[in-house]
């Protein structure tokens, strides 16, 4: 891991061999966090060495904005994975990231199963990622780059610019810039293969790649291709024993206790043997109309088993009552299986192709052309298909049976037990119907042409480049098993078959309530009736007739074409003043399609057909021409001068001007100094300006207590419709990176560094989610009441009635947020004897603030540093960190790597208390216990090379993450009770391969 900001000069043929001379000591002699690029070996040393975080090539130019490189030698010692974004994302400078392993939720977005960088935890839209320099187009609608589509084999080196560089490089770099570096002059072969497994005996993964490069044309030419393969097993289901984290009880509920005032907290928690007590794998009676709720606290196991539950040592007097109880301590508290039927990693298979061709038509000119294509399919878990149901019981006592009796009801419960109930209010994790998966499909292809070169200007080598570039991702978004509403409310209406029934079925059957009864227009002859009372009960053919597999296709395009040059036209009494100028033009386009029966029916009352998944096509483009200077001004006294502008015309939001000014001052040559400020900014990405997005869900009622429950519901049923704002601008964000960089003389190997760093952004997009908008509309906010309406049919009867809800919202420019912290890097290489050397590195980031403030009336922003969770969303760790020790000798290397996050809240918004608590509000919340534990994992990698022939060698490599099989960090929740962003949900897992080199 190397800190670094130098820029090296331009090399051209004449000066190959001493090029190579001076790439070879370089890596001989840098340490961990040199100041200077180490490349390595493999690398060709006609290539150009140019540092990302400046446009200007001047030999020993260290730029003012914070930069880290990960070497191919790093991602080989110490990655955890096959995959080069598990590795980027152990920098502390990154937090939030999205993962394959925790984006399982993430169901209709289409985001589900990437990698995409998150810096700061300000998103992943709001860091730009580059390849050799330039864009990639994204592979969500979101414009995220996925981190899979970058030729994994062919990474030379990773670049990490934390600080903003839009000015430099254009929107989005608002925390700053990820770019990937490829080995484009590679000569020999690379084969390399490895598999993998958890300790549990899952998780079974494997990659292999081939890769390779010539030299043609006495040296002109260069040709570089790669091809590669993936695929990791899914884990689909959580075994208590191999994974007793899941499986402990761990929750939090409302205290029975409470009433606002008395002084106790709103909500408690139990850290073991803790359950929920309002569903079940095969059904649970939450409560029934008439004969007082008599049949609340049955459920119902295997072949429709009538079990009561058990609900141990909690004592609430809402047992006795109208309302339904919710959580349990002890008693049947493992009943609910949800926790277990809940995914930990997707099925991922993926492979993929790169190419690229370069020849030199002079000594001055060189013409390239490169190509990529990937494929990726992933399949997740993504929860069982969670439900409720009403089931009518009028007349479930009288021969003959009326219709109006539920079928499976009687059944199953008898007449005896409903003797005067009404109906039965049912929730279930649907043990009988298979878990939501989430099928996503994706093609990404990048084509880019373009010509390079130097000449002499003002007397000094001039840098030039100009591209042409096509990307193009075809996302196929497709969800498994999802339950059609109205399918899944006519199955479950089951009665028996009258006499003379219009569908004539045999008199005393089981039929679907619509085939049966009197109304001839509604009958579906397709509809088969659902069992939900039981395990083993439900007839496969009505569990097809209920779910089916919505899709939405969307085809993204990106054009980009742009000319960079970069010269020193003359200099100063204190040296040479570098500018670097250009332009860019680029073209985005989205269009997609959905599946007429897999639409929401927009302007109905109930709009949504599936429980999720409801897509809506859309279709949108802009364009943006763009413009920038950037310049180097020696000023003497060891100081320098960088500043830039960039002039950016949008076709949808207008014009806009980002900038930078900076400077490095060097004392003495064992210190230097760095100060960053800069404006930068973030354009709206298709998805905001034209999306159109439908989501089902459950919001949670700010005004329930459970002295209320009687009347209030905990939670609210809706339906969402979010729609794109093509009035949208650009984000604006102002930022400082102040910091500096100890290489002491008096001790060789050694080098730190420390940054602060401040962001400040304004007029942040985001849309106000469903519960804020609850939320502030209980509060008394008109506004946010008016989004909100109610699908009378879809209400669940009570007591408590539950409405059904529609809300809409759509993005706007009207959250402000801040984000500050430290950055700290040291290493120290000492060698040990002869050739060998140990390595200690380590870097840590302190978050001190990320604060959101929508500036909506009534709303306190809350700082979610040192919080797990927030608003259903991740939050940043106080401390992020990590360390590693390496041995290292010519044929063998061995690292120990220690990696983690600090301890901190459960909510940021929360207030921890036993007595004496304040009221409880939706906003600050009291809890009695607040508090999560904190993380640290170690790594281990062990490597050994052995030489095959001359000209040949391989390289063996063991890799243990997780070697003490440590515990992810616990949440109290109902689901996955982990969090799932930091958090390591394998446990102890292996990674063997090799690494075959012919040169």
């Amino acid at each position: 891991m190397h800190d670094t900001g130098r820029v090296r000069g331009p090399l051209g043929r004449k000066s190959h061999i001493g090029a190579a001379m001076t790439a070879l000591a370089l890596v001989q002699a840098a340490p961990a966090l040199a100041q200077e690029v180490a490349p390595t070996p493999e690398a060709a040393p006609t290539d150009q060495i140019v540092v990302t975080g400046t446009r200007v090539i001047r030999d020993g130019f260290q730029a003012p904005t914070p930069l880290v490189v990960l070497t191919q030698k790093d991602i080989q010692n110490t990655s955890p994975s096959n995959n080069i974004a598990d590795f980027v994302n152990q920098l502390p400078q990154l937090a939030g990231s999205t993962k394959p392993g925790n984006s399982r939720l993430n169901i209709s977005n289409g985001s589900a199963g990437i990698n995409a960088l998150n810096l700061r935890n300000l998103g992943e839209g709001r860091v730009l990622v580059l390849v050799d320099g330039r864009r990639s187009v994204g592979s969500t609608i979101f414009g995220w780059v996925d981190i899979n589509t970058i030729p994994q084999a062919l990474v030379d080196r990773v670049e990490v610019v934390t600080g903003g560089a839009s000015s430099a490089y254009g929107s989005d770099a608002v925390t700053g810039v990820v770019n990937f570096v490829l080995n484009k002059k590679m000569e020999g072969l690379r084969i390399t293969g490895d598999i993998g497994l958890t300790d549990k005996g899952d998780g079974f993964n494997y990659s292999g790649s081939i890769t390779g490069g010539m030299s043609f044309a006495d040296g002109r030419g260069h040709a570089t291709f790669n091809a590669e393969i993936a695929h990791q097993d899914g884990i689909y289901e959580i075994d208590p024993n191999d994974r007793p984290w899941n499986h402990r009880g761990y929750l939090a509920f409302a205290n029975p206790a409470y009433v606002a005032g008395n002084g106790l907290p709103q909500f408690i928690t139990y850290r073991s043997q803790a359950g929920q007590t309002n569903q079940a794998p095969g059904g649970f009676i939450t409560g029934s109309a008439g004969n007082a709720n008599a049949l609340r606290g049955l459920y119902f196991g295997q072949n429709g088993q009538v079990i009561p539950f058990n609900y141990g040592s909690f004592n609430s007097p809402a047992l006795g009552g109208s309302a339904a109880v919710t959580r349990t301590v002890g008693g049947d508290w493992r009943v609910n299986d949800s926790g277990r039927r809940i995914g930990l990693s997707p099925k991922d298979d993926r492979w993929g192709a790169y190419g690229r061709l370069s020849y030199e038509i002079s000594d001055e000119v060189e013409i390239f052309a490169e190509g990529s294509y990937n494929r990726q399919e992933v399949f997740f878990n993504a929860g069982p298909n969670l439900g409720s149901a009403t089931l009518n019981t009028v007349g479930c006592t009288t021969t003959p049976v009326p219709i109006t009796c539920n079928a499976f009801a009687l059944q199953t419960l008898g007449a005896a037990r409903l003797a005067g109930v009404n109906s039965v209010s049912i929730t279930t994790t649907a043990a009988d119907l298979p878990f939501r998966g989430i099928n996503n499909k994706r093609e990404v292809q990048r084509y880019v042409i373009g010509a390079e070169g130097e000449f002499e200007a003002f007397g000094k080598p001039a840098r030039w480049d100009v591209f042409g570039q096509y990307g193009r991702s075809d996302l196929r978004e497709q969800l498994r098993n999802i339950m059609h509403v109205a399918r899944m409310a006519q199955a479950t209406n089951a009665a028996f078959a009258p006499a003379g029934n219009t569908g004539g079925y045999a008199a005393g059957s089981i039929q679907c309530l619509i085939n049966v009864d009197a109304d001839a227009t509604n009958n579906d002859p397709n509809c088969v009736p659902l069992n939900r009372l039981g395990i083993g009960v439900a007839d496969p053919k009505a569990i097809d007739y209920v779910l089916g597999d919505p899709y939405r296709k969307q085809v993204m395009e990106q054009f980009v074409t742009g000319a960079n040059l970069s010269m020193t036209p003359f200099a100063t009494w204190a040296g040479d003043v570098s500018i670097a100028i250009g332009a860019e033009y680029r073209e985005e386009k989205i269009r997609g399609s959905v599946p007429t029966e897999f639409q929401p029916i927009i302007g109905a009352t109930s709009p949504n057909r599936w429980s999720v998944g409801n897509y809506l096509p859309f279709r949108g483009k802009y364009n943006v021409k763009e413009a920038y200077l950037e310049t180097v001004v020696p000023l003497g006294f060891g100081l320098e001068f960088n500043g830039a502008v960039r002039a950016t015309d949008y076709s949808t939001s207008g014009y806009v001007t980002t900038w930078k000014l900076g400077a490095t001052w060097s004392p003495i040559d064992d210190i230097r100094f760095r100060v960053t400020r800069s404006r930068d900014i973030r354009a709206p990405n298709l998805n905001e300006l034209y999306g159109s997005t439908a989501n089902s869900d459950s919001v949670r009622n700010p005004r329930f207590t459970t002295a209320l429950a009687a009347t209030e519901p905990q939670n609210f049923p809706y339906s969402g419709q979010t729609v794109g704002n093509p009035d949208l601008r650009p984000e604006k964000a102002d930022s400082w990176n102040i910091g500096g960089v100890f290489t002491p003389s008096f001790l060789p190997g050694f080098t730190a560094s420390v940054d602060y760093f401040h962001i400040d952004l304004k007029g942040a997009i985001e849309a106000i989610s469903a519960q804020e908008t609850i939320n502030r509309c209980v509060e008394g906010r008109q506004e946010f009441c008016d989004n909100i309406t109610e699908d009378p049919t879809r209400a669940q009867p009570g007591p408590p009635r539950v409405p059904y809800l529609l809300i809409k919202t759509e993005p706007f420019n009207y959250v402000s947020k801040l984000v500050r912290g430290i950055d700290f890097d040291a290493a120290y290489r000492m060698p040990v004897g002869g050739e060998s050397s140990i390595t200690l590195r380590g870097n840590a980031t302190r978050y001190i603030e990320n604060i959101s403030d929508t500036g909506i009336a009534g709303t306190v922003p809350v700082n979610t540093v040192g919080a797990a969770i927030f608003a259903s969303a991740s939050a940043t760790p106080k401390w992020i960190f990590r360390g590693s020790v390496n041995y290292e000798t010519p044929t063998f290397s061995g690292t120990v790597t220690g990696r983690g996050v600090s301890a901190g809240k459960y909510l940021a918004n929360a207030i921890e208390c036993t007595t004496g608590c304040p009221t409880s509000t939706s906003q600050f919340p009291t809890y009695d216990d607040n508090h999560v534990k904190g993380l640290f994992y170690i790594d281990l990698n062990l490597t050994q090379k052995v030489r095959v022939k001359s000209d040949s060698e391989a390289e063996f490599f063991f890799n243990v993450t997780n070697l003490f099989d440590a515990h992810p960090m616990l949440l109290p929740e109902t689901g996955l009770a982990a969090q799932s962003t930091y958090s390591d949900l394998l446990g102890r897992t292996f990674r063997m391969g090799v690494r075959f080199k012919l040169n």
